[in-house]
């Protein structure tokens, strides 16, 4: 009887250790400083029309980036279907006054097919990392490509 009230409690210390593990993954999240460089490239020279990141070793690294003629096709195209990812899009449009503008969207990726725990840990890092790339003016998260569409982005840039 005794011999099982320890496995209990093994069991029990395991599991919060293992959670206490996880919460300081999440929380002690790093941010390579490659992502901030190349997002400013984005915003200030418009080097690219997109970069990608994504979580790999406890650090958010630039995953790709993409050309300045690149379209927003090819940028949907290059998200995983599986895997969650964090993007930025430099989005050009032209007003209604006939004014030429650009928004950066900030693309929090999580779809439906993705692993739990990648979803959890996209989700709890995304305020700290969203905080690294000064700049950003439209917040979107899409589960689905239908939560990106070109249509969305262009309603949201207005």
């Amino acid at each position: 009887m005794a011999a099982a009230a320890g496995d209990q409690f093994l069991k029990s210390v395991f599991h919060c250790d293992h959670i206490i593990i996880m919460a300081n993954a999440v929380s002690g999240m790093q941010v390579d400083d490659a992502c901030k460089l190349k997002f400013l490239e984005l915003k200030s020279k418009r080097n690219y029309r997109y970069i990608l990141f994504k979580i790999e070793a406890q650090q958010v690294v630039v995953e790709k980036v993409g050309r300045p003629d690149e379209s927003y096709d090819d940028f949907t195209n290059s998200l995983p279907s599986d895997e969650c990812r964090y993007a930025v899009f430099d989005f050009d449009f032209t007003t209604d006054e006939n004014v030429q503008k650009s928004k950066i969207f900030f693309i929090a990726w999580s779809p439906e097919s993705s692993r739990v725990r990648m979803k959890m840990v996209y989700a709890s890092s995304k305020d700290r990392f969203k905080r690294e790339l000064d700049g950003i003016q439209v917040e979107l998260q899409a589960t689905d490509p239908s939560e990106m569409s070109l249509d969305t982005i262009k309603a949201r840039a207005f």
